[in-house]
């Protein structure tokens, strides 16, 4: 039997899985993939929970608690060729979309829990910054993460 749409679909949020964790060298607790695609546009960023610390991609050194003498390739290349990543699968989702007449989703937000090898997420189909005259892509995930974030050190804080 040949592979279906949800095959595809699920393959291409994998392998952002996948460059997510060969970036942080596989030393993350959770992945979060945040991926946007409104008016031809795409968006695409990641950041990760690491002992119990939510960070962005280029801050992954700064985590106190990491493995001593451990240092994360945070270069400007490596971060660019993570996103490419990200933006090509972006990319082959919205072509797999219309190839299926499916609709494609304005904004994927994916969250990985490594420990678990479990995968959620949520799927919006409306406009969410398109319409806006102050918000961009960027914007909204930069939003998550603050959210994310928040909730990680309220869950320090109580335990």
């Amino acid at each position: 039997m040949g592979k279906i749409f949800e095959d595809y679909f699920s393959e291409y949020q994998a392998d952002m899985v996948s460059i997510c964790l060969e970036y942080v060298d596989w030393r993350a607790d959770a992945i979060y993939i945040y991926c946007s695609y409104e008016s031809n546009t795409i968006y695409g960023d990641c950041f990760f929970e690491i002992t119990k610390k939510v960070v962005k991609k280029h801050q992954l050194n700064d985590i106190k608690g990491k493995e001593e003498g451990f240092e994360y390739d945070v270069s400007e290349e490596r971060q660019r060729g993570l996103l490419d990543i990200i933006s090509e699968d972006i990319e082959k989702i919205y072509t797999l979309c219309m190839k299926y007449g499916k609709d494609m989703p304005t904004e994927m937000k994916l969250v990985y829990d490594v420990k678990k090898n479990s995968l959620k997420a949520d799927y919006c189909y409306e406009n969410l910054w398109t319409d806006s005259e102050t918000k961009l892509g960027l914007d909204i995930c930069e939003e998550w993460f603050e959210e994310v974030k928040k909730k990680e050190e309220e869950r320090v804080y109580v335990a």
